[in-house]
């Protein structure tokens, strides 16, 4: 029996380094995310806008970009936490029944609809070919001499940089484009792409939430 492949063969990422993103592939990825609006609460002239604008931004780009919706049930557990402390120190006893029949309401609310959080993402893909080394006897020599750039997964910490910086034209390329509709957005640094990809990989799914009876 052929040996099956292990998780982490199966997922692409190979490290997080100044938030850029770098693949098994050699590729590079950079992250920006986006708010959002209420496009159906808009007014048809409006919707009629912020579709033209959408089309315009697209039509703008010239580089590959992937766009991804990330849901996953929001998690209230810690609001009823901080209302329920906010009740504890209420001194009138209808507030006190007031506030428990609210953190019950809220508590049915969300197992019964299911409330989501979704965010929104553009990845900027970046293919990356390192430059081949030229060989040769004065190439060993001469390469004695010269201290070696630290390498970060496949790249030197100068490719690095230089390619960090391209990622940000095509991120403040993308932020740009989105604000005529309203859209905001900022590329994702090394702690946000930290959490990100633990959110993604370590899934934590909230329990039901208890309600007094």
């Amino acid at each position: 029996m052929a040996n099956e492949p292990s998780t982490t063969d199966l997922i692409q990422l190979k490290e997080l380094r100044d938030g850029v993103a770098l693949l098994k592939d050699g590729s590079l990825r950079g992250v920006v995310q986006v708010s959002a609006i209420n496009f159906e609460l808009r007014s048809s002239d409006e919707q009629a806008a912020i579709l033209q604008q959408y089309a315009s931004f697209l039509n703008s780009i010239d580089f590959p970009i992937q766009m991804i919706v990330h849901s996953r049930r929001f998690d209230i557990s810690e609001y009823l936490a901080t209302v329920q402390a906010a009740a504890d120190q209420l001194t009138n006893e209808l507030l006190k029944v007031q506030a428990t029949e609210y953190i019950r309401f809220i508590g049915e609310l969300s197992s019964l609809s299911n409330i989501m959080a979704k965010n929104f993402y553009i990845a900027l893909p970046m293919m990356v070919t390192p430059p081949k080394e030229q060989g040769g006897f004065f190439k060993g020599i001469t390469g004695i001499f010269k201290k070696k750039p630290v390498k970060t997964g496949g790249q030197t910490t100068e490719q690095l940089t230089t390619y960090k910086a391209q990622l940000q034209q095509r991120a403040d390329l993308i932020i740009g484009g989105l604000s005529g509709m309203g859209l905001k957005g900022h590329m994702l640094g090394q702690e946000e792409l930290l959490k990100l990809f633990n959110e993604l990989y370590n899934p934590v799914v909230p329990a039901p939430q208890k309600t007094n009876a």
